[in-house]
């Protein structure tokens, strides 16, 4: 077993409860944690035996560009489309932050992070 993570990855997006939040839009961070079965990647040096970060990458901007009223929606719909789309992948944790949001506080920011593994992705 071995795990893919991508660290950082900031976008622009429209999600919130309050209409200001879903017109204006603000700053958010994604971490993402993928484990798969990666011997065969790291015997054969080939790309298509392992996780695509890109594509990993790509999946977290896609779904962030779709506006929900709450983080756990979207980081539920990374998880979802990591599954379907990429077979290799065992267990997700995704990590969405809101950067400075409006709650009437010097908050940096608030996370919601979630996880799923395959066997139990069904129950969810």
């Amino acid at each position: 077993m071995g795990q893919i993570q991508l660290q950082n990855i900031r976008v622009y997006a429209h999600h919130g409860c309050l209409k200001e939040e879903t017109s204006i839009g603000s700053d958010y961070r994604v971490d993402l944690k993928v484990d798969a079965q990666l011997a065969k990647a790291a015997k054969s040096d080939d790309l298509a035996d392992t996780v695509d970060y890109v594509h990993l990458n790509h999946i977290v901007k896609e779904e962030m560009a779709t506006p929900s009223k709450l983080l756990e929606h979207v980081g539920q719909r990374i998880i979802q489309r990591i599954f379907k789309e990429l077979s290799i992948v065992e267990r997700v944790e995704v990590r969405v932050a809101k950067i400075n949001p409006p709650i009437g506080g010097d908050v940096e920011a608030v996370a919601v992070v979630l996880s799923s593994s395959l066997p139990n992705f069904g129950n969810q």
